[in-house]
């Protein structure tokens, strides 16, 4: 028994470090495209998203290629926006966007510092909504890191293998089991298949949707 309490103990600082250093490298290699995300406004798209593999996933999206060079223009941006302002809230919160609509999860130890990133996020261009999901508390444990990232791993994986389901329109964060969920649905049945994949994922606590259907009239170019 305490060799298994060991090792499990082992796997969540394992997971927690590697959770840190991804998402360290993703943003700063996000920050380091900011450049020339800058030229998808102008036509270069392909470039900004950084490659032709990358492009030609977003070129499938229902937001299409420009929206998503948009998008991740913006997460960049509010990304340095937090780095420039405390390493903590660079680091403690997650990002999604769709179409300008702007995803802000996870949990900080002060109200001020909730609020500082929401201000710091309506600076940015392009934002058109914020969904602030971001709790005030003691930060994430081990623990709740490992378990997070596993959940997440776990509906990924079932809304890619649902063949009702238009897996490349959605985007999850996990935050002490709670589930947030963005997209674009193709129609009100698979919201309701993606909501109900995630309910049904283990150790979920919670599910906040803010998937919106493909003929939304709040969406852009609608």
């Amino acid at each position: 028994m305490a060799s298994f309490s060991a090792a499990f103990w082992q796997f969540t600082q394992n997971a927690w470090y590697d959770h840190v250093t991804v998402a360290r490298q993703h943003r700063v290699a996000l920050l380091a495209l900011i450049g020339l995300l800058s030229l998808s406004l102008s036509g270069c798209t392909s470039l900004a998203v950084g490659g032709a593999a990358t492009a030609g996933v977003a070129a499938f999206q229902e937001r299409g290629l420009q929206g998503a060079a948009s998008d991740t223009a913006i997460t960049a941006e509010i990304w340095q926006k937090f780095l420039a302002q405390d390493e903590n809230l660079f680091l403690n919160i997650e990002i999604e966007v769709v179409e300008g609509e702007v995803l802000l999860a996870g949990e900080v130890k002060t109200s001020d510092d909730e609020l500082e990133a929401v201000k710091l996020t309506w600076q940015v261009n392009g934002v058109r909504r914020v969904l602030n999901e971001i709790n005030v508390g003691e930060g994430t444990s081990l623990m709740d890191s490992a378990s997070d990232l596993l959940i997440t791993a776990r509906l990924k994986t079932a809304l890619m293998f649902d063949t009702d389901i238009y897996a490349i329109n959605y985007s999850i964060e996990t935050v002490k089991g709670t589930v947030h969920l963005m997209g674009i649905a193709q129609d009100d049945l698979e919201r309701k298949r993606v909501i109900a994949h995630a309910r049904e994922t283990s150790y979920v606590r919670r599910v906040v949707s803010h998937i919106r259907l493909k003929n939304d009239a709040t969406r852009q170019g609608t």
